[in-house]
């Protein structure tokens, strides 16, 4: 069995990670909403192999059914994107990493109080809702951010969008690396992914593995990265992408 590689502990105790992960939900009405297939899976076995391993581990997570098994793992629940984002404003100064790995709506429906309050009656006839732009979070978040923390983000798209897509994302959201993975991945047990780094530099899954597996995989390419940030030394086994 391979070693699996420990993130160093810094001098307080235990390296602090924080991941986001699930679906957001996002309210027509008091009984309906806006809402997406994410099964919140990923993140869970993030949180779990992590706490493993020795992190401090805090879990924000969405509207599912899923929930780590390690005791020691810290949960807060969110069921929007506004939630979201007031934990994240609380939480995110204090970790050591980042992890947002949630499946954050990009639109809402624009309603007030008294809509969320009650319930639309069907009238036989068509309906319009009208859709604004959500806050982005990572922006928010690399406001914040403060020296020495390390940001992963998520990017899922269409194969032939996948790559060029995630590298425009982790330059924008001033990302340290980004995992690049197709469509099928959401609410599947298993991912086939790709993981660039702010060089340019990537790696790719052996195929489409199980998500637990994906969780003890890219827990090792964060320490290398996190080694590598304190070094001043590229992170081992990384190859370049031949494309850039």
């Amino acid at each position: 069995m391979t070693a699996k590689t420990q993130v160093p502990h810094d001098s307080t105790g235990a390296r602090r990670l924080l991941i986001t992960a699930g679906p957001t939900r996002e309210p027509i009405d008091a009984v309906r909403y806006i809402g997406n297939r994410s099964s919140g899976r990923l993140g869970v076995e993030l949180a779990d192999e992590a706490a493993r391993r020795g992190w401090a581990v805090t879990l924000l997570l969405g509207p599912t059914h899923m929930l780590p098994t390690e005791e020691s793992v810290r949960i807060e629940r969110f069921a929007t994107t506004a939630d979201l984002a007031s934990l994240l404003e609380r939480e995110s100064a204090q970790c050591d990493v980042l992890v947002m790995a949630a499946a954050v709506a990009d639109y809402r429906p624009r309603i007030g109080a008294r809509d969320i309050a009650g319930k639309v009656r069907r009238m036989g006839e068509a309906m319009s809702l009208h859709l604004e732009p959500t806050p982005d979070l990572l922006k928010a978040c690399s406001a914040r951010r403060r020296p020495g923390q390390m940001f992963v983000g998520f990017a899922l798209e269409p194969r032939e969008n996948l790559l060029a897509s995630a590298r425009r994302k982790l330059a924008t959201k001033g990302l340290d690396l980004i995992v690049a993975n197709p469509l099928e991945t959401m609410d599947s047990p298993t991912i086939e992914a790709t993981l660039i780094d702010a060089d340019g530099r990537q790696r790719t899954t052996d195929g489409r593995i199980d998500k637990a597996r994906f969780a003890a995989w890219l827990l090792d390419r964060i320490a290398e990265h996190d080694r590598s940030l304190t070094t001043g030394a590229a992170a081992p086994g990384v190859r370049a992408d031949p494309d850039t």
